[in-house]
């Protein structure tokens, strides 16, 4: 029998990609919420015996986890034979570490929870920082996928005489994965942070790349005021207006429209968050792990 794909709401166009590559049926349901807010979940395709995939991205978490974590625990309560989580972008992972007196360490009780009422999770470039794998703080079998590989053949196929930047040091390794795939130089940024919307940006000298088009890289773009100060840099350096590139487009706020309105030539990501950025798809790398996971 075939497994069951449950795209959870904003997810279902990367759904619509990936059930046919996962030969998965997709699955029907009922969100919704009572007039006090509370969230009503009900499956209308039966999951028992199924084996169960949710696929729910989770930026703006808040609203998104609580129905998730109540589909999961419904559909081990029916008696699926199995619950495996598709979160292609991953909330939760940036606070990993008590910076301050009294800070939550959200990723690691965030990772607890979804331990709880998961099988197994299968994600795309998590903000991994200061850990060296998901395991450390998940208890159920995880999949890392790296879109490296998928952006560096967009920009092979889009950009001419690419020169990729990488927002700062510790970006260098990911940066140089990606430029090695795409054949073109690369750079990396100096970065003080200030605040949430706060940067300072350190560049080093581009005469040497005065002809190419700056390609700036991060895993995520939020308030994209990394990107915004370096486009200013670039603007003063007079070079090729840069074309903005990122796994995860959250865009809090206007931050699309301030990276246009600063410069940017385009803004391209990948879908694992549904926006209109979106140029690189990687329902075919999800596509490989979930069918391994799923058996």
């Amino acid at each position: 029998m075939k497994p069951l794909l449950f795209a959870l709401p904003g997810n279902e166009r990367l759904g619509a990609l990936l059930a046919p590559a996962i030969d998965a049926e997709t699955g029907k349901a009922e969100l919704r919420h009572f007039p006090d807010g509370e969230t009503y979940w009900r499956y209308e395709t039966p999951v028992g015996g199924r084996q169960v995939a949710l696929l729910c991205t989770l930026d703006r978490p808040d609203t998104k986890a609580l129905p998730l974590l109540f589909a999961a625990a419904a559909a081990h309560e029916l008696k699926a034979k199995s619950v495996g989580l598709i979160a292609p972008y991953l909330a939760y992972m940036r606070q990993d570490h008590r910076f301050q007196p009294g800070e939550a360490v959200t990723s690691g009780t965030f990772a607890k929870i979804v331990s709880n009422e998961v099988d197994w999770l299968v994600t795309v470039d998590p903000h991994l920082h200061r850990r060296s794998s998901l395991d450390e703080i998940y208890s159920v079998p995880t999949r890392t996928l790296h879109a490296a590989p998928l952006i560096a053949q967009w920009i092979r196929d889009n950009v001419q005489n690419p020169l990729l930047i990488g927002p700062d040091r510790e970006s260098e390794q990911w940066v140089a994965a990606v430029a090695r795939g795409a054949d073109a130089p690369h750079i990396v940024l100096r970065k003080i942070r200030r605040g949430d919307r706060q940067v300072e940006v350190s560049v080093p000298d581009l005469a040497p790349w005065k002809a190419c088009t700056p390609v700036l890289l991060d895993d995520i773009i939020s308030t994209g005021q990394t990107m915004i100060a370096t486009i200013k840099h670039l603007m003063r350096a007079q070079t090729p207006p840069p074309i903005c590139v990122a796994v995860h487009g959250i865009f809090a706020g206007d931050a699309l429209e301030e990276l246009i309105r600063a410069g940017a030539a385009r803004v391209v990501t990948t879908n694992t968050i549904a926006h209109s950025s979106n140029g690189i798809d990687i329902s075919g790398l999800l596509a490989a792990s979930v069918r391994a996971l799923i058996g």
